[in-house]
């Protein structure tokens, strides 16, 4: 999948592009599903995952199966940390 970082609404400062790609390249990432329907055909996710730095990223962005969108991403809070090392674990 392509990421589309054109007039992208994020501040590039605090979080990098190659850290959101690093997210979405994350193989122990989760992705939830889609918030809901829309008629345009596109749909919104979010991602949980981890940098190379071993920085935790919660990402939401759009996607048309084709290309996507990031159009908010933060650092994890405590419970979602949780969360993802409890998944991780998991997968083990």
């Amino acid at each position: 999948m392509e990421l589309d970082f054109t007039d992208t609404p994020l501040d590039t400062r605090s979080i990098k592009p190659h850290e959101i790609e690093e997210v979405f390249e994350d193989p122990f990432s989760i992705r939830l599903l889609p918030d809901n329907e829309r008629a345009d055909g596109e749909a919104r996710f979010y991602l949980i995952g981890k940098t190379i730095g071993s920085r935790g990223l919660f990402l939401s962005f759009w996607s048309n199966g084709k290309k996507a969108r990031v159009i908010s991403a933060r650092d994890l809070g405590q419970d979602e940390k949780t969360y993802y090392e409890r998944k991780l674990a998991e997968m083990k």
